[in-house]
C-alpha cells in the first residue's frame, strides 16, 4: 500500500477524504450518475477509505500490520450483517476506531458496507452506508481518549451513532423519492424511520456494553504485541 511520507500531506487527506471527497462522491453519485453507475461511485468512495487509511500511519511495518487486523474486524461486520434484527456492524466499527485509530474505523465500516451489499445487493444507497458507518468509526477514533476513559460515554456515542446512521440514510430516501433534497421531506422520512433509528440505537448500545471490553483487551494486547 502507497505510504504518504509528509506529515502535512498526510494532514490535509485526514481532513479533506472524509468530509470533503468521500461526500462529494456520495451526493454526486445520488443526484448526478445514471443509477447504473453505482457500483463505480462505491468503489471511488473504497479507494478513497483506503486512501485515508494509508494517511493514518507513518511506518510500512506498522501499516501492514494494521490492515491485517482492520481485514478481521471487517470479516467480523460482514459474518455480524447476517444476525438478525440487531447487528453488531457499528458497534465493531466503533470498537475499530476507538483501539485502531479514525482511518481504521472509517475503512471498516466503509468496507463493511461494500462488501457485504454484494450479499444484500448493491445499489446507490452503498455509498450513503459507506459514508454512515465509516464516519461513525471516524468520530469514535477522534473522541477515542473520553470514550475508552468512560464507558457510560462510549453507549452514549453509540446511540447517537444509530441516530447518525438513520439521518444519513434518510438523505438518500429523500433523493431518491424526489430527485432533489427537500427538508419536509427529509423530516417526514426521519419521522417514519422511527422503528428503525431506535433499533439502530440499541444494537449499538447492547454490542458496545457485550463487546467492547473483551474487544478491547484483545486489541490492547495485539497493539503492544506487535507495536500497531
Amino acid at each position: 500500500m502507497l505510504l504518504i511520507q509528509s506529515k502535512k500531506m498526510r494532514s490535509i487527506i485526514k481532513a479533506v477524504v472524509p468530509f470533503v471527497l468521500i461526500p462529494s462522491i456520495t451526493i454526486a453519485g445520488a443526484v448526478a450518475f445514471d443509477e447504473k453507475k453505482h457500483i463505480i461511485i462505491a468503489l471511488a468512495s473504497a479507494l478513497s477509505a483506503l486512501l485515508l487509511f494509508s494517511a493514518g500511519f507513518e511506518k510500512r511495518s506498522t501499516g501492514t500490520r494494521r490492515m491485517v487486523i482492520v481485514a478481521v474486524m471487517i470479516a467480523l461486520c460482514f459474518a455480524g450483517r447476517f444476525i438478525p434484527f440487531l447487528k453488531p456492524v457499528a458497534a465493531l466499527t466503533i470498537i475499530a476506531g476507538l483501539y485502531l485509530g479514525g482511518e481504521a474505523g472509517f475503512l471498516v465500516g466503509s468496507l463493511s458496507a461494500l462488501l457485504t451489499n454484494f450479499y444484500f445487493g448493491q445499489g446507490p444507497w452503498t455509498a450513503f452506508q459507506m459514508l454512515a458507518w465509516g464516519l461513525i468509526g471516524l468520530f469514535a477514533g477522534i473522541l477515542s481518549k473520553p470514550l475508552l476513559l468512560r464507558r457510560a460515554l462510549l453507549l452514549m456515542y453509540g446511540a447517537a451513532a444509530g441516530l447518525a446512521y438513520s439521518f444519513i440514510m434518510d438523505i438518500w430516501t429523500v433523493l431518491w423519492y424526489n430527485e432533489g433534497f427537500n427538508v419536509r421531506l427529509y423530516i417526514a422520512a426521519l419521522g417514519t424511520a422511527v422503528p428503525y433509528t431506535v433499533s439502530y440505537a440499541v444494537s449499538n448500545v447492547l454490542f458496545l456494553y457485550l463487546l467492547a471490553p473483551p474487544f478491547g483487551e484483545k486489541l490492547n494486547r495485539i497493539k503492544i504485541k506487535y507495536g500497531v
